[in-house]
């Protein structure tokens, strides 16, 4: 099964404090993490921050999560795809002509700047969403399990490399996509005790055995005070004897 260095989220409000974390986590260059950058970096900073964490060797997680009519999010596509990034994402919700839409963007804006075609991957159901939020404001019947696989499947069957989906998730939508589909899973805590904001979390070692192909991890690190031996023991939990000297 692919797996992938665990991503970081870089999710802080200051350029300075994001380069900081870029130079301090860059300095093990045989293990070095996958950098997401979500919306309030890229918002404020463009695609200059991007650049920054290019430059210092790091593959790129560009986490913006569109969702709009599909004419729309294909140009926006098209925009990334130009950016060398190596994963983008976009909502499930918006259905799969939008999916289809986005990924021919994509495909197109990464051609035209010669580089690889990034990993498009849906959001299902965010981390944050619990059964009360899926019924009472979604308006959405059944589980939020049952809303995810539906998700998923349809991602599956619009083309798109994987999902953003809980490690909780992984196995009823093993059950619906394709052997190589990607599993990429949030909501990754060392202490079960500490959820934030997430309602739905597991340890790094819970998410490997349940077969995510790579965990995004934010807080734990950045919020660390030695956020590169917080990196390393997150690493060590999920990729276990693999890839390690």
């Amino acid at each position: 099964m692919e797996r992938f260095e665990p991503i970081v989220a870089i999710d802080v409000p200051d350029k300075r404090e994001a380069v900081q974390l870029f130079d301090k986590l860059s300095n093990d260059t045989d293990h070095m993490p996958i950098i997401k950058i979500g919306m309030e970096l890229f918002y404020a900073f463009g695609p200059g921050i991007v650049k920054q964490a290019k430059e210092r060797g790091f593959q790129v997680f560009l986490d913006l999560k569109s969702d709009d009519i599909p004419n729309t999010v294909e140009r926006a596509m098209a925009q990334l795809g130009r950016l060398g990034v190596s994963f983008v994402t976009v909502h499930a919700v918006g259905g799969s002509e939008m999916m289809k839409a986005g990924l021919r963007g994509l495909k197109r804006g990464a051609a035209e700047a010669r580089n690889a075609v990034p990993k498009m991957l849906a959001i299902t159901q965010l981390t944050s969403i619990d059964e009360q939020i899926l019924h009472n404001e979604q308006r959405i019947n059944g589980t939020v399990m049952e809303s995810v696989q539906n998700y998923a499947r349809l991602a599956d069957e619009s083309g798109l490399a994987g999902v953003v989906c809980s490690a909780k998730e992984i196995e009823a939508i093993r059950q619906v996509t394709n052997p190589n589909f990607l599993c990429i899973t949030p909501g990754i805590r060392l202490d079960l005790n500490n959820h934030d904001d997430q309602k739905r979390v597991v340890t790094p070692k819970q998410a490997a055995e349940m077969g995510s192909n790579g965990i995004v991890v934010g807080r734990p690190i950045t919020q660390s005070s030695d956020p590169v031996a917080a990196y390393k023991k997150i690493r060590h939990e999920f990729l276990g004897g693999e890839h390690l000297d």
